[in-house]
């Protein structure tokens, strides 16, 4: 399958996002200068959700399960739809024939899964490929993998593409991201990930317990909605790994501003994709680490 980002398809409009889940109460005790008082505390929501796919191959359908992350319930379908973008499994919303959510996978676990009707089989070494590290924690896109290889890669756009942006303007997009969040001024206990296009305005936010699951549920949302992300800027609410610069260059994002430390392997990628990649935005300043000629000098 080709390394292409998401092709531009149609006006930038956001998609509807699906119901998300509401943050659960969880009564608890608070200890506050010496004394302890009941509490009815409202955490995130976490619950496993299994990605299926499903094909027709010699006039039998074929069901596999392809991973189970522990996620936030809501958009699981972008979830779903990212995740195999970035993965190589699909090269674009035309080749899913559609989705829905179960509640047992193909094999036989009683467990929330979102299966996905392809309308081609894969190849086969990209199923073995993704397959081989089937467990994905909240925190940990790639735990599980025997190897990189195979992961999908696109050359960020080039600088004539990319346009220019001021420092006052990357230093003021976590904020923007902030206010945009729900679950996480409710619950301190979730990541968030938002594309915005190049005059800063936000296109998709999403929110998860887990940062790569929330990166997922931009670019499949990108997807379903038909919403370019080639060149465009990735706000990240926590660090930024490799498994997140990944997703972003599976996307052809030109710029990744996240508000912790990227690491050594992020920061590699960024270089080796020519995406600007800038990292501790908070309290008016960040750092870049690649492509810093992206930044307009006063």
């Amino acid at each position: 399958m080709s390394n292409r980002a998401l092709a531009p398809r149609a006006p930038d409009t956001a998609p509807a996002a699906p119901a998300r889940a509401s943050p659960v109460e969880c009564p608890g005790l608070r200890w506050e200068d010496g004394i302890l008082s009941a509490v009815r505390e409202r955490v995130v929501a976490e619950e496993p959700l299994a990605v299926e796919i499903a094909y027709e191959r010699t006039g039998q359908t074929v069901r596999k399960v392809i991973s189970v992350t522990m996620r936030t319930p809501g958009e699981d379908g972008d979830l779903a739809l990212g995740f195999l973008y970035c993965e190589a499994l699909i090269d674009g919303a035309g080749d899913v024939l559609g989705g829905e959510l179960l509640g047992e996978n193909a094999r036989g676990e009683k467990i929330p899964t979102w299966r996905v009707r392809l309308a081609r089989p894969p190849r086969a070494q990209e199923v073995e490929r993704v397959s081989r590290g089937i467990i994905t924690s909240a925190a940990c896109g790639l735990c599980g993998r025997t190897s990189l290889k195979g992961l999908r890669v696109a050359q960020a756009s080039g600088a004539a593409e990319v346009p220019a942006v001021s420092g006052e303007e990357v230093a003021s997009l976590p904020g923007k991201l902030r206010q945009l969040q729900k679950v996480y001024p409710e619950t301190g206990g979730c990541h968030g990930a938002g594309l915005f296009d190049e005059l800063g305005a936000p296109l998709i936010v999403r929110e998860d317990v887990g940062r790569h699951n929330a990166v997922d549920k931009v670019i499949g949302a990108a997807l379903r909605g038909a919403i370019p992300t080639a060149g465009r800027t990735l706000v990240l609410s926590g660090r930024a790994g490799f498994e997140l610069i990944q997703k972003a260059a599976a996307a052809g994002i030109g710029l990744v501003v996240a508000v912790g430390a990227p690491s050594s392997l992020a920061v590699r990628l960024a270089r080796d994709t020519g995406m600007t990649l800038a990292g501790f935005a908070r309290e008016g300043r960040f750092n870049v680490y690649s492509q810093s000629g992206r930044l307009i000098r006063h």
